[in-house]
């Protein structure tokens, strides 16, 4: 069997892994044994953050609609239950951006769960 000489796949791998640690600092950034654990760790947390930035944001935009629902003289969970009776199937998301870039939009949705929760 001949035997492989693999220098150009090493150099290429060792140059990935000193790219992606970038901007790190001490030899985390430029020794490549100390590199790889830096950036395999990168990489977990970057992952693990990913799936919190979607919960984080979640709380976001509760805090956006409690405070306008509150400017409309309702609370939070009054006026999710309103809308919840009402079969407005609207999300957090819509609902946050609706109330931070249409104030009288959301005045409308808010005075339907209103009317809902009086029924």
């Amino acid at each position: 069997m001949p035997r492989v000489k693999r220098g150009v796949h090493a150099k290429k791998k060792r140059k990935k892994v000193l790219k992606a640690a970038k901007g790190f600092r001490a030899g985390r950034g430029s020794l490549y044994r100390i590199a790889t654990e830096a950036v395999d760790r990168a990489m977990a947390y970057a992952f693990a953050h990913r799936k919190a930035k979607k919960r984080d944001m979640r709380g976001v935009w509760i805090a956006r609609i409690n405070a306008a629902a509150r400017m409309n003289d309702i609370t939070y969970s009054r006026l999710i239950n309103g809308l919840l009776k009402a079969s407005v199937t609207m999300d957090r998301k819509a609902l946050a951006d609706l109330a931070v870039k249409d104030p009288a939009g959301f005045t409308k949705i808010v005075s339907i769960a209103k009317t809902n929760l009086a029924a």
